[in-house]
Order: C-alpha cells, then sequence, then structure tokens
C-alpha cells in the first residue's frame, strides 16, 4: 500500500484532536494456529467442526494465519497510519482449559503482538472475550452456569497480570447479545443451543462476569488503565405508531439493549423485561449483590453498529435469539441498499444510537469499536481490489458519527471493521469485511481502496466531500 501524501487535503469535516483511529479483528477469526503452543479446543472449533453449522464446513484451524504472519500485519496497521489497534485474546490460547495457571506460550505470542505495535506507535486495544469460550467450561456448563462468570474473572486477572506494562485499555466482553442469544437461544452461533432460558442465564452471567472482571483488572491493572465494555446495541424502529408495534420495539429494546445497559451503568434490571420473560424464568438466578457488581464503574462503553433493527407487532420463527417475543414481534427488513450480508446500508442508526447514549449516559465516553459492511470483493486481473460500495459506507457512517459530535455526543474514537478478511463465524470464508484482501488460500494481503481511503481520513483527521 503506498503511503498517503505527505500534505493531505484539509478535511471539510474534521474530527477532534485526539480521536482515536483504528481498526479491529477478533483472534478465532484471524490467527489460525488452532492446535499450536498448548491452545486447546474453544466452543468455536467445536461448532465449526459439526456437520451443517458452517457454511462450507470452514474452519477456523488456519483463518487468515495471523498467528504467524503478525509483523506483515502490523506492517499494514502503519502503513494505515492507525492510532490504536483493536485485538481480542483467545481464552484457550492463554488458559487452556479455563482453569489453572496460564500457559507462557500463549502469553508471549500477545506479549510480541503488543510489543511490536508499540514499536510500530499504534496503541493495543485488547479484547478479553471475544466468544472463544473454551470447549471444556461449555462443557461444565457453558455462560448459562454462574461458576463460568468466576473462571472469567481469573482468566482476566492473569492476563492484566501480564500484559498490563504493555495494554492501556481492556475491553472486557465483545458483543454479549450475539454470544447469548445467537450462541444459545437460536443456536445459529457457537455453541449452538437452542434454549431460550439459558439465553436469559447467560446474559446475566455476561452482566456478572464483566463485573468481576473489572474488579480483576482494577486489582492487577495500573490505575491509568481504561477499562470499557463492548455492546452490539440495536438501533430499534417501530414500522408506526401504532401501540402494539411501539410494544413490539420496547420488547426488542429492553431484550437487546436495556438487559445489559440497565446493570452495568444502573445496576438494575429492566422491569419490564422481567415481566416479558416471566413464562420463561423468575430470574432466581440473580443473586443478592450481582446488579451492584455488574455496575463497576468503566471508563468507556463501546458500540458495534452494522445496521437498524425494524420491528411490528406479530410472529417470528422459531428458534428465535430473542426470548419469549416470538408471538409478539415481527421482523422488518428496512429500506435502501443492502451489503454482502443482506443488511441495510443505513447511517442513520448509527446517529440514532450515539444520541441516545449522549442522553442516557451523560458523562459516558463512547467509542465505536466496530462499525464496517461486507462486499463481494475480488482481486481483477492486474491485482488491484476495488470496493467503492465500503468507501461510500464507511463515508457516510463517519458522516454520522461527525454529526453526533457536533451534536454533544461524546465519542472518542473509531474502529474500522475489519483490518483483514477472514473467517465470519457462520458464514466461513463466503463474506469479506476487510479493508486488505486475503487469498486464503496463499494467504497473501492485498490492501483494498477502501484501506488507501482509509488511510487518507486518518492522515488528514477527517472527511473531504
Amino acid at each position: 500500500m503506498t503511503s498517503v501524501d505527505a500534505r493531505p487535503e484539509a478535511p471539510t469535516l474534521a474530527f477532534p484532536a485526539g480521536f482515536r483511529w483504528g481498526t479491529a479483528t477478533a483472534a478465532y477469526q484471524i490467527e489460525g494456529a488452532a492446535t499450536e503452543d498448548g491452545r486447546t479446543p474453544s466452543i468455536w472449533d467445536t461448532f465449526s467442526r459439526t456437520p451443517g453449522r458452517v457454511r462450507n464446513g470452514d474452519t477456523g484451524d488456519i483463518a487468515a494465519d495471523h498467528y504467524h504472519r503478525m509483523d506483515e500485519d502490523i506492517a499494514l496497521l502503519a502503513e494505515l497510519g492507525v492510532s490504536d489497534y483493536r485485538f481480542s485474546i483467545a481464552w484457550p490460547r492463554v488458559q487452556p482449559t479455563g482453569r489453572g495457571p496460564a500457559v507462557q506460550k500463549g502469553l508471549d505470542f500477545y506479549r510480541r503482538l503488543t510489543d511490536a505495535l508499540r514499536a510500530a506507535g499504534i496503541r493495543p486495544v485488547a479484547t478479553l472475550y471475544h466468544w472463544d469460550l473454551p470447549q471444556e467450561l461449555e462443557d461444565a456448563g457453558g455462560w448459562p452456569h454462574r461458576d463460568t462468570a468466576a473462571r472469567f474473572a481469573e482468566y482476566a486477572h492473569l492476563t492484566a497480570d501480564a500484559l498490563g506494562d504493555r495494554v492501556a485499555t481492556w475491553t472486557t466482553l465483545n458483543e454479549p447479545w450475539c454470544a447469548a442469544f445467537l450462541g444459545y437461544g437460536s443456536g445459529v452461533h457457537a455453541p449452538g443451543r437452542t434454549e431460550p432460558a439459558a439465553a436469559l442465564r447467560a446474559a446475566h452471567h455476561f452482566n456478572l462476569a464483566h463485573g468481576l472482571a473489572v474488579r480483576a483488572l482494577r486489582a492487577a491493572l495500573p490505575a491509568a488503565a481504561e477499562i470499557s465494555l463492548t455492546l452490539n446495541l440495536h438501533a430499534v424502529r417501530p414500522a408506526s405508531g401504532d401501540p402494539d408495534d411501539l410494544d413490539a420495539a420496547r420488547r426488542i429494546d429492553a431484550l437487546g439493549n436495556r438487559i445489559f445497559l440497565d446493570p452495568v451503568f444502573h445496576g438494575r434490571l429492566p422491569d419490564d423485561l422481567v415481566a416479558d420473560t416471566a413464562a420463561l424464568t423468575d430470574w432466581s438466578f440473580v443473586h443478592d449483590g450481582d446488579l451492584a457488581t455488574a455496575h463497576a464503574p468503566i471508563d468507556s462503553l463501546g458500540i458495534n453498529y452494522y445496521a437498524p433493527t425494524v420491528v411490528a407487532a406479530g410472529t417470528s420463527p422459531t428458534p428465535s435469539p430473542w426470548p419469549g417475543t416470538e408471538d409478539r414481534v415481527r421482523f422488518l427488513p428496512a429500506p435502501g441498499p443492502r451489503t454482502a450480508m443482506d443488511w441495510p446500508v443505513d447511517a442513520e442508526g448509527l446517529y440514532e444510537l450515539l444520541t441516545r447514549l449522549r442522553d442516557d449516559l451523560p458523562g459516558v465516553p463512547l467509542v465505536i469499536t466496530e462499525n464496517g459492511a461486507a462486499y463481494d470483493d475480488y482481486a481483477d486481473p492486474s491485482g488491484d481490489v476495488h470496493d467503492p460500495e465500503r468507501v461510500a459506507y464507511l463515508h457516510a457512517h463517519l458522516a454520522a458519527v461527525h454529526r453526533a459530535l457536533a451534536d454533544g455526543a461524546d465519542v472518542r474514537g473509531y474502529f474500522l471493521w475489519s483490518l483483514l478478511d477472514n473467517f465470519e463465524w457462520a458464514y466461513g470464508y463466503g463474506k469479506r469485511f476487510g479493508i486488505v484482501h486475503v487469498d486464503f488460500a496463499t494467504q497473501r494481503r492485498t490492501p483494498k481502496d477502501s484501506a488507501r481511503w482509509y488511510a487518507r481520513v486518518i492522515a488528514r483527521g477527517g472527511l473531504t466531500g
């Protein structure tokens, strides 16, 4: 990738000085080396080997081979000019059974990664959990089992104790909604269970695990360390002003947003959520003190956004990732162009989320920790990868972030998803989110047009046009 101009054009939409520009990845999606240096199976190793679960029977055994190509990938980050790089730490690489001492070879990989990032002038941002639960902990009950939260806190302390001198920003969990409700509700993600009540238990234990991990991190890290949580909050829109459609939106807001926001930021469960799900559970798994633990203060909130959620009164298929809503809520396609995931392109939803959080959580700094789009990219005969749709998508969403900033939202950074084409969970290698094209047969990396565009945005500190 050629370097950007030394004197980039002045932006028409300038972002604040010190705004953090980054990209994001996840361990299982890029690392590979699934059985090396003591790593044992995660739930995604097991799930991807289960016939019919992942397209084409793809697995993350090799993925983008980042474990062996780290230096090449850091060079790409340096060429982009990012200030920050968000990656996740593979729990089964660091603590293979989810119990006991850490494996030093696993920690050594992250030591090398963070040292190389710092040498390149890039700030490491570590996520402790991006869905790769050690299989042994799933065999013991997984996230619906209370003890998993305690195991996560132990893992957090081990990892922070080893890397705390290198990593200044720590995220406890990535998208616990997906892990709880796609993993235990609809079963389309690992571990593939379809148990609505278990999904609700898992969601609570994620909140508990987050709070316990915050406590463990505070004990292990320097006082200046930043601790965060990343949520895939839903920009929920009712299809109309009809009371039944409004009630459908309320139900999805409770299950998609307030189930995490209320415990973490207010130390409570939403009353309407408890009432809506009374036929599934009495919430007796919430013990005295749990909500106070979940309410541990954090330094920022990460937001992952891709598309809005439009709902109306009606019914939806089962198994559903939305426990208790199957006979109450119907999901509608949002209008407009679509990505290769068949997700609508709608930057207004990101603006809606940011301004809602400005009002609901005053004083809480916000970071866009994931935003991006999959398109059917390919290298042309000259070897170039042109992706104008992705450039348009990113421009629109960054413009929405800029508008939210102008309207008072305290947004501190933007992490583009993703640096590399990778293993896209149940879609296998069929969906490409990267700004760097990966030929999975050869592992050749080719920056796409969007990578060069993003490098110019970073260099000038904002958007033009």
